[in-house]
């Protein structure tokens, strides 16, 4: 085989190469889309149930806020050296 012809089929394999990645890439962003659309489809109920279903957290009393705000500061002032 000549150089010429080396090159001419290095480029045809570099050809093959990039359309299938490009094929392939198509592919997954379409399943992604379909996959993306179902799971909204479906979750927009499970959101909705959830969403009724589970109650809101109370914040805390007054003694556990100064609980937190102490181990914070003191966490603060041992990192701050």
């Amino acid at each position: 085989m000549t150089s010429g012809q080396l090159l001419l089929e290095g480029f045809e394999l570099m050809l093959v190469g990039m359309v299938l990645v490009f094929v392939f890439l198509v592919l997954l962003i379409g399943c992604i889309k379909v996959m993306a659309a179902g799971l909204q489809r479906f979750s927009s109920h499970e959101t909705a149930a959830m969403a009724v279903s589970t109650p809101v957290a109370a914040l805390p009393d007054a003694d556990t806020m100064a609980a937190i705000q102490a181990a914070v500061h003191q966490h603060r002032s041992r990192n701050d050296r």
